[in-house]
């Protein structure tokens, strides 16, 4: 497990690129066979990747949660962008495939995931905060019916449509865990896919001083990019992003970006409330 310590704005302002991508930017989320893992000390989140493709990969605590097993005090969310896979919590096996996720409560002592075919690997993105109490484990579905007692639709409500083809930023958010839907201690999680011909994400751009939030950007080749904005709303900085890179923005930071061609991304939040909307907007005239 990595760990990224938290980065004062006053710092931040006179980083260069390189020491930039070092703070913020996580280049290589999914790795063959592993769970790989980044730990922020802003506000505690884990996020990161787990691909099984030979065999199957046991969630494990480490010695950084100095904790019996991972989630003896914290919660995961999980979102699966690859092939169909399995996740196996406490004895019970889920059927997850592309798109759709799970909500993982607090005491899950054993979390496995495992992929359908090797050839098509399962490539789960999970991300985790603390928990102080435990919530219901549930399957997640972005287009599929509810099968069990455990499964939940996404509803329409949560499928938000924004934008348009003439601000190039046409795009779907998709709430997946957040009150009313799935509940959970303090994560918030879910995906927004930008339409062909629209590239801006987050734009008119926004901070919340109550929670910090992770982007993953994927569904691009490799020749695409995004140009991903971030820093104070008067010392604007950049990362060019890839496909399956991640990037970790402070509650200080503004987060939005910009990419050669559509993509999706997921976004991860924890921090002081759940509330969506709770969003403290730039006036683009403000940004330097």
């Amino acid at each position: 497990m990595e760990l990224r310590t938290a980065a004062s704005p006053r710092d931040a302002k006179n980083y260069d690129t390189k020491r930039l991508r070092e703070e913020f930017l996580v280049e290589k989320v999914f790795v063959k066979d592993d769970i790989n893992l980044i730990y922020s000390h802003i506000d505690r989140i884990i996020f990161g990747g787990a691909m099984p493709v030979d065999k199957a990969l046991d969630l494990v605590a480490g010695d950084e949660l100095r904790a019996e097993y991972f989630l003896e005090r914290r919660e995961l969310g999980v979102i699966n962008i690859g092939g169909a896979g399995k996740i196996t919590a406490d004895g019970v096996t889920y059927e997850i495939g592309p798109r759709n996720g799970m909500y993982i409560g607090k005491g899950t002592k054993s979390v496995t995931f495992s992929s359908d075919d090797k050839n098509e690997p399962a490539k789960f993105y999970l991300a985790s905060g603390p928990a102080h109490r435990t919530c219901p484990t549930k399957r997640i579905l972005k287009d599929k019916k509810a099968e069990h007692d455990y499964d939940v639709e996404i509803s329409e409500v949560n499928k938000k449509h924004l934008g348009g083809l003439e601000n190039s930023n046409e795009r779907t958010i998709n709430k997946y865990i957040l009150p009313g839907q799935v509940e959970s201690c303090q994560l918030e999680m879910g995906m927004t896919h930008l339409e062909p011909g629209s590239v801006w994400n987050s734009m008119p751009c926004h901070t919340h001083d109550r929670r910090m939030e992770v982007y993953i950007y994927f569904d691009m080749e490799a020749d695409d990019f995004v140009m991903h904005f971030m820093g104070a709303p008067n010392e604007t900085r950049h990362l060019v992003m890839r496909n399956e890179q991640a990037v970790i923005s402070p509650s200080w930071s503004i987060h939005c970006g910009c990419g050669s061609k559509n993509y999706t991304f997921i976004w991860a939040m924890v921090g002081e409330n759940q509330d969506f909307d709770d969003m403290d907007e730039v006036d683009p005239k403000d940004l330097l």
